[in-house]
């Protein structure tokens, strides 16, 4: 037997794509997957590269050579022996843990991110967006394009300190005497400035023609580092054997600089012959320093010191020692006396402010996640390389601390420029068997490095453009004929100029090491996350990580953020903070699977099992809407009913509660046309519930017309979970009447269910713009037990900006005026304990006269009907729920008496009128039969109408207690209408509401 499908199951073919999402379209064909290596680019881009065949690289080639070129850098060359010298041996031991024990914490956690499914273009930043959502991928992808462009700023000032002071001293402007003019304002620094931007200049052209072209230069790059540090090594083993190292001459503890011996460019092979205390060496000194230098100078001793004595123990023991120094000291606690004559430091030194100079050193790790299109098995390579490439940069710089600790002597280890050697490269000289070795290694490592990071930053800001979660980023998303993002590039390389003006490494480092310690720090929160949410899609190859090491990781990130300068790191923080509401603002409607709504599902999850499911304290009641809105909606028309329902719903915000917007279509669930006009509403709905920022929920309800009662039933029975479900009704009065047999379900099926009741009517006249103001009176008419609720109604809608400049007044009508001062007394002392400002008015009773005059109603019923309202709970009955809900929130015994005490006093001084009013609610069954009793009923609303109309015609909302609806659709319509239209007959906006006798406004905190 052949199973039959319903036919319109075929109507809406989806295909599943994969990043997850689901395409209203059938498709057939392989899913090819882009090449990734930092070059993500337009679709057209992607289709091309998808035919491309993969590079198929291994472990070596294609992560582990590729991220050991990206990490040893310039900094390891010009600032790691300084840091050796001013932090000694054991600190430099814990900053390089410190640096070195977060990227790997870092690589672990990247490993099992990247192995946990395909890592597309983009690198770091899909990682992050796929994973912990589009607004902080956003956030931390701009911060780690940020790093890239500074980066590249760093390298080029590093690569022109090495071209100026070591390579082309002569093309220095204002001579070599400026090298020492190191401040922000210095000539020095002016000349980094300038040869820095036209550097930028020639590298932005050289991106412009290609990637290609700058991948040429890798192998080049990476050749001349392993050679630079061989050559290190190979300098510290033969300068050990064979002593001859170059001399420096010092002053007791303090370095000389070389240019008191000879001009620059000079031989110093001869220095200890000058470094003795001669006539020519002593008028020297004495004539072109202070006295104090002078006598200074005659009271110590010059000696001739082995500047590089090669390995050995006793240089090694003495470089253990720290020696952080403040600027313009040659020595701890020791200003120079000449910093034309001394060494001295530039700026202020500490364990932390070297973290922030040495950490650029470190980074690179993502380098194999961006090439994982170019990789015969990423699930292999990355951990395999990332990991290994991390441990191995780690020893080297380990070795190298070493090395320098042990070969070079303390004093020329401080010297950050090599005054004392005629300026020359302290790591240069150190080498073997020539220091240009390390001098053009050094210079070429900098501009490849340059060049990689100018390369991937346009391309990694035209992947966050593409995926357009910031629509101000938009333009960056084209790419030229060639395939190149040329707009990415413009505006990175004067963000890089922005960096180079700062004129200094040092100052660039610092800056730069924020951006990537939150974009590490986030890696290792996605880890953490995914590793404590337990979630079903984690299923990374790489099995070695733990939870633990990844908050650890993003612990360590956070800490040497805010240890090496707070300011920074706030600044990191509240720049992530405002991308990411600027992402959230615009509407980030990606949807990606990831963990950040995983852990919301899961906190959701945990808080509802937490709330009990059963009726809130009345301490915590606040109004949980569910507004009903019908099918009127499309595309081509908007109800305005509908559109005023969810603004007032938004309005009511203040309350915090949940907002659930239900919209009622009439048609099938198996009709795909009914179901997408159903999507099609949602989606409208939700829209204008962003407008008005009102945070709930949408849904639709397909029905027929023989399910009315039963969806309705349904509906209010199913309708939320555990203790968080609706409690309150908000709908319009029916205007048409197609509507009115919808609109009696509806008020049946929510008195049936306990639930509180919002109608307004007159919704066309409420305001349609969150941009108005209304100024004038909220009037609010004390009658029954909901008067309570009233109060709280009007109190939240006055805080949202329309209401707010409206005054809140409250009447009540008196049988006999002798009592109307002490009713006004007692009703303001009880408003003023519910701290709700209202103005109170006692208006004197009117209903017990007479008026024949019935006018016809809206629904154009006439008011000689033959049946009565049924109410099927008593007015005692509320009251007493009321009084009892009263008593359970207050907090002593004397609270609850004078609580009952004022509200028992309200309500019976309500007199005649209530008696009058109540009169109609009262009613039996068999009282409906009555004619007359009928008649009475409506003259006696007629009246209380005339008594609302006079006082309150003029105000901008009225607020009314509902009259609790019958439990008969039939009754509903034939006469509960006609009453409520009599009650609300010429006026412009009410709003009326009956309790469920569950809600109380208490007088307690």
């Amino acid at each position: 037997m052949m199973l039959q499908i319903h036919p319109s199951i075929n109507e809406a073919p989806a295909k599943i794509t994969t990043d997850g999402n689901v395409n209203d379209e059938r498709s057939s064909g392989q899913v090819n997957f882009a090449n990734t290596y930092a070059i993500p680019g337009s679709e057209e881009r992607n289709l091309s590269l998808s035919n491309m065949k993969k590079a198929n690289l291994g472990v070596m080639l294609g992560v582990y050579l590729p991220t050991i070129q990206h990490i040893l850098g310039i900094t390891m060359f010009i600032r790691l022996a300084w840091v050796v010298g001013i932090a000694g041996i054991v600190d430099t031991m814990i900053l390089l843990l410190l640096c070195c024990l977060c990227t790997l914490l870092t690589s672990i956690s990247l490993s099992a991110v990247a192995t946990n499914g395909i890592v597309e273009s983009g690198g770091v930043y899909f990682m992050i967006s796929r994973n912990l959502g589009a607004e902080f991928g956003s956030a931390v992808g701009i911060l780690f394009y940020l790093a890239n462009t500074v980066a590249s700023s760093m390298y080029l000032i590093g690569g022109i300190e090495v071209m100026l002071l070591y390579i082309f001293p002569s093309l220095t402007i204002g001579g070599s005497d400026v090298h020492f003019d190191t401040g922000m304002w210095g000539m020095m620094s002016h000349n980094y400035r300038i040869y820095g931007s036209i550097l930028l200049l020639l590298e932005a052209i050289v991106v412009a023609m290609g990637v290609r072209f700058v991948q040429l230069l890798a192998p080049v790059s990476l050749f001349a580092v392993i050679v630079s540090i061989l050559a290190c090594f190979a300098g510290g083993i033969e300068k050990a054997i064979h002593h001859n190292g170059q001399h420096v001459c010092m002053l007791n503890e303090q370095l000389l600089q070389s240019q008191i011996f000879f001009p620059h460019g000079a031989d110093l092979s001869t220095l200890c012959k000058r470094c003795v205390k001669s006539e020519d060496i002593s008028d020297d000194f004495c004539n072109s320093t202070t006295a104090f230098f002078c006598t200074h100078f005659t009271a110590s001793t010059l000696t001739c010191t082995n500047a590089f004595p090669g390995i050995n123990a006793h240089t090694f023991y003495d470089n253990m020692k720290r020696m952080y120094m403040e600027a313009g000291e040659s020595y701890p606690n020791v200003a120079a006396d000449d910093v034309g004559i001394e060494v001295s430091q530039d700026f202020r030194t500490s364990f932390f402010i070297l973290i922030a100079i040495y950490f650029p050193a470190v980074t690179g790790i993502m380098t194999g996640t961006n090439m994982s299109g170019d990789l015969k098995d990423p699930q292999k390579s990355i951990p395999c390389g990332t990991i290994a490439a991390t441990l191995t940069t780690s020893a080297i710089y380990y070795a190298l601390a070493l090395l320098f600790g042990a070969s070079i002597t303390g004093p020329v280890l401080r010297d950050k420029y090599g005054r004392s050697l005629d300026s020359s490269m302290i790591v240069a000289l150190l080498s073997w068997p020539s220091p240009w070795i390390v001098i053009i290694g050094t210079f070429l490592s900098t501009f490849g490095a340059a060049l990689q990071c100018l390369c991937s930053a346009p391309r990694l800001l035209q992947s966050i453009a593409k995926d357009d979660v910031i629509p101000a980023l938009a333009p960056f998303s084209k790419v030229t004929r060639t395939n190149e993002p040329f707009l990415g590039l413009l505006v990175t390389t004067l963000i890089a100029e922005f960096a180079i003006l700062l004129g200094a490494v040092d100052k660039i480092a610092e800056i730069l090491d924020f951006f990537f310690l939150m974009c590490y720090a986030f890696v290792n929160l996605i880890c953490a996350l995914h590793s404590l949410l337990k979630v079903p899609n984690w299923r990374p190859r790489f099995r070695y990580y733990h939870w633990s090491l990844s908050l650890i990781g993003a612990a360590l990130c956070f800490f040497i953020m805010f240890a090496s300068c707070w300011q920074y790191a706030v600044f990191s923080i509240l720049l992530t903070f405002a991308i990411y509401k600027y992402v959230e603002w615009k509407g980030a409607k990606k949807e990606w699977g990831d963990g950040i709504r995983g852990l919301a599902l899961s906190t959701a999850q945990y808080s509802l099992l937490k709330v009990e499911d059963k009726d809130p304290h009345p301490k915590n009641w606040r109004p949980q809407l569910l507004v009903l809105v019908y099918d009127t909606w499309s595309k081509g028309i908007i109800d305005k009913r509908n559109v005023n329902l969810i603004n007032l719903a938004g309005q009511l915000k203040a309350g915090r509660g949940l907002a659930i917007v239900i919209a009622l279509i009439k048609g099938s669930v198996w009709s795909y046309a009914d179901r997408q006009k159903a999507e099609e509403i949602k989606e409208s709905i939700q829209q204008h519930m962003f407008r008005v920022h009102l945070r709930g929920f949408s849904k639709t309800l397909l029905f027929d017309e023989n399910q009315i009662s039963g969806c309705f039933t349904t509906l209010f029975q199913s309708i939320g979970i555990g203790g968080l479900k609706p409690n309150t009704v908000l709908m319009n009065w029916p205007e048409r009447e197609e509507e009115n047999a919808i609109f009696a379900v509806e008020l049946v099926e929510a008195v049936a269910n306990d639930e509180c009741i919002m109608l307004a009517k007159g919704i066309t006249a409420f305001l349609s713009s969150s941009n108005d103001r209304l100024t004038g009176y909220i009037d609010i008419w004390w009658i029954l037990h909901d008067s309570n609720l009233l109060m709280l109604t009007a109190f939240l809608l006055k805080q949202h900006k329309i209401w707010r400049g409206c005054k809140l007044r409250i009447f009540a009508i008196a049988e006999i005026p002798g009592k109307n001062v002490e009713l006004k007394t007692m009703l303001q002392k009880y408003i003023y304990m519910l701290r709700i400002d209202a103005t109170v008015f006692i208006v004197n009773d009117e209903v017990n006269q007479s008026d024949d005059s019935l006018p016809e109603t809206s629904n154009g019923q006439s008011r000689n009907v033959a049946a009565a309202v049924m109410i099927t709970i008593k007015e005692r009955a509320f009251v007493h729920n009321n009084n009892k809900f009263v008593e359970n929130a207050a907090g002593d015994n004397n609270t609850i008496q004078t609580t009952t005490t004022t509200t028992a006093f309200i309500q019976n001084s309500l007199s005649s009128f209530l008696k009058g009013y109540l009169s109609v609610y009262n009613q039996g069954e068999d009282d409906f039969l009555d004619d007359e009793n009928w008649r009475k009923s409506l003259e006696t609303i007629k009246r209380l109408n005339d008594v609302v109309v006079r006082n309150s015609k003029d105000s901008q909302l009225v607020l009314l207690s509902l009259p609790r609806p019958p439990i008969s659709k039939e009754k509903i319509l034939s006469h509960y209408m006609l009453y409520i239209d009599l009650l609300t007959l010429n006026l412009q906006r009410v709003l009326l509401i009956c309790g469920s006798g569950k809600e109380v406004v208490t007088i307690n905190s």
